[in-house]
């Protein structure tokens, strides 16, 4: 395939990756990255579960009946619609998992079923951002009513004229609910009381590599990079 930095290159060895990051951090921005680079799948296990519910497969009938009912996909059907992913050849040479483990018992699960499928982990990339920058970052986003174009009036506001491709003339910007300040503290608390105790616990593994998470995308993709092949 063609990579990054514009040289083709083909994955000698599958590359099975977890990114693990707070709320904000960028892990689905560089989980496209190294889609493009390495030329394995993202998993997302919120893709999976609306693909197995559309599909109408048995693991996503289940999960439907849950998430109607108001509560929590439970680990095991979590664990058995990856299992299923994985499955596919496209996954054969690796995968990004984004978004899955977020507890200890997530972790033991996916280890369970790595060893079961014979395929282990290459590394766990954690992106490390400061909190203050996070909720910055986060509580930063506007998206334009009309288009849907995402804004930030830290980093990235809306220029004059605004740059809507043509399509809006004045952005009607809004916040959505959950990037409220007050939203994005109570989610970073969570991922610290659930998820912040998988550092130590691939660390112990020897799997954990962390990188400064915070700056231009390119530049993070880079130490990405260099951390997984180093």
């Amino acid at each position: 395939m063609f990579d990054l930095l514009g040289a083709s290159r083909y994955c000698a060895a599958p590359m099975r990756i977890v990114l693990l990051g707070a709320p904000g951090s960028g892990k689905g921005t560089q989980s496209q990255r190294l889609i493009e680079h390495f030329g394995i799948p993202q998993i997302s296990t919120g893709d999976l579960l609306r693909a197995a519910v559309k599909a109408r497969t048995p693991l996503g009938l289940a999960a439907k009946a849950v998430m109607d009912a108001g509560k929590l996909v439970d680990d095991r059907t979590m664990l058995g619609i990856i299992r299923e992913r994985l499955a596919q050849p496209d996954a054969a040479n690796g995968f990004i998992l984004d978004g899955f483990p977020r507890t200890l018992a997530q972790a033991d699960g996916l280890a369970k079923l790595l060893e079961e499928l014979a395929t282990p982990l290459s590394a766990v990339v954690q992106l490390d951002v400061d909190y203050a920058v996070l909720i910055k970052r986060i509580s930063g986003r506007r998206s334009c009513q009309d288009c849907g174009r995402v804004f930030n009036i830290h980093t990235a506001p809306p220029s004059d004229p605004p740059p809507c491709e043509g399509r809006c003339t004045t952005p009607k910007l809004v916040q959505r609910a959950d990037d409220s300040e007050a939203t994005v503290s109570k989610r970073l608390q969570v991922y610290e009381d659930q998820t912040r105790p998988l550092v130590d616990y691939y660390l112990r593994r020897g799997l954990l590599r962390t990188i400064d998470g915070d700056g231009e995308p390119a530049a993070v993709t880079q130490r990405l990079i260099s951390a997984l092949e180093g």
